[in-house]
């Protein structure tokens, strides 16, 4: 794939979970969760958003986040559950996109906070909008996303290297 084709990276953050009696690692969502994650894939699906490959976190909450997701979309991404995504810091998690393949174009990362937001505001270097002071007065909520978009290979993805082009959650 060439350097110059356009690229997306969707980091979203896990739906509500709940807190049980259980590590955190093996918490389940809680029912506003189970009812928001759907609503992440008919977004993405309405916006025409449409990942050809899935990380996602190994934590229980990430993985029945995309299980809801993906219900909404129109084809389901390859999928890779990514332990290293769990409890990952923004360096961790900028090497895990630094690994792509090459010709992997949009990629969409299931994962937690501060993660997330710190991914989003360390990698955009240009705005789009008003997505950046959205992000700000909201913070990063359960099941919001960030769409970043930037042009070169993965192993160019570091700090300011991309575009925030949107920044969403179902509760605005």
């Amino acid at each position: 794939m060439s350097v110059d084709v356009p690229r997306s990276i969707v980091l979203l953050r896990h739906a509500k979970a709940d807190w049980p009696d259980v590590s955190d690692h093996e918490r389940p969502l809680a029912e506003r969760g189970r009812k928001d994650a759907p609503l992440v894939g008919e977004w993405l699906t309405a916006h025409g958003i449409s990942p050809q490959l899935t990380l996602c976190s190994s934590a229980a909450r990430t993985r029945e986040t995309w299980k809801l997701v993906v219900t909404k979309l129109p084809e389901r991404p390859r999928t890779i559950y990514e332990d290293r995504l769990y409890e990952a810091s923004t360096g961790e998690i900028i090497s895990v996109l630094n690994e792509l393949p090459e010709e992997v174009a949009d990629v969409l990362v299931v994962g937690h906070n501060p993660g997330m937001q710190t991914v989003a505001e360390t990698l955009a270097g240009g705005v789009e909008g008003d997505s950046a002071a959205h992000m700000a007065r909201r913070g990063f909520p359960t099941s919001a996303l960030a769409v970043l978009r930037f042009n070169g290979t993965w192993k160019s993805v570091e700090p300011g290297a991309g575009t925030l082009t949107t920044f969403w959650a179902p509760h605005e």
